[in-house]
């Protein structure tokens, strides 16, 4: 343990002063305060939601199950709290953000390699994302190693084979870094733990604990394209992209493919 500095004061302990200072408007507008504390509040999430996955993925690859439940359950939790959090942004008019909006350049949450490594540990990959970050960035590097480890989907199913369940090698030893191409074969597996989920209870309880990330993930992303398009319609993004119609084509994102799949055989 390290001693606790004598003295150390609430706004030392939390860096308040580099914390606060770092809103800095490149406007006079009053909503543009709003609309950088939105966003960089959700940098800090997912900082710690990335940190939650990191110790959940090593949990779930030692069969920890019981530990990993706790990670899982605060990420999405914390998903809860970014959803509602674009209740607030919404308050922004289209007349209010329009005023500031020549402010962001290029710039776009789309880039954001938070929320990138987030989804590759999750286990939804596209190398194309590694395009936004400076080559040799320590961005770059994290989002770059997370396209190359397993992801939390991979070592659940992992943990399946070891239980006994037969899943094909080009399940359990592929390159990573490549998209994950849903199996019948662990959809059929998986499906099984449905069909007795007193015996497979551990599994079942980890299903339903990655069931509950995708939804809160899916239901962040409705949330979101709502909001994009309540504030901008269906003007194109400032990063470039198309906007809330690309925001749309993301809703049927799923990370674990199978857990959904499978409950149309049950």
């Amino acid at each position: 343990m390290t001693a606790t500095p004598a003295g150390m004061s609430y706004a030392e302990y939390l860096k308040l002063d580099q914390l606060l200072s770092a809103q800095q408007p490149l406007s006079d507008l009053h909503d543009e305060m709003l609309f950088i504390v939105i966003h960089q509040t959700k940098e800090l999430w997912m900082k710690q939601m990335l940190d939650e996955l990191e110790l959940a993925i090593a949990l779930v690859g030692e069969d920890r199950f019981a530990e990993a439940y706790k990670a899982m359950a605060r990420i999405s939790r914390i998903q809860a709290v970014m959803t509602l959090s674009w209740d607030v942004l919404s308050t922004l008019t289209p007349v209010d953000y329009l005023k500031f909006r020549d402010v962001l350049g290029t710039s776009s949450g789309f880039q954001s390699a938070q929320f990138r490594q987030f989804e590759f540990a999750l286990g939804l990959k596209e190398e194309g994302h590694l395009r936004f970050q400076n080559e040799g960035s320590e961005p770059h590097s994290a989002l770059l190693a997370a396209l190359r480890a397993p992801s939390l989907w991979d070592e659940a199913n992992a943990a399946l084979a070891r239980a006994g369940f037969d899943l094909p090698g080009e399940v359990l030893e592929r390159d990573w870094s490549e998209p994950y191409r849903p199996s019948e074969a662990v959809e059929v597996a998986w499906a099984e733990i449905y069909r007795d989920p007193t015996r497979w209870w551990a599994f079942y309880q980890l299903a339903e604990k990655l069931v509950d990330l995708d939804d809160a993930v899916a239901t962040w992303r409705h949330r979101h394209a709502v909001t994009v398009e309540r504030i901008i319609g269906a003007k194109r993004g400032t990063g470039g992209t198309a906007g809330v119609s690309y925001l749309r084509s993301t809703l049927d994102k799923r990370a674990f493919p199978e857990l959904w799949s499978l409950r149309t055989r049950l």
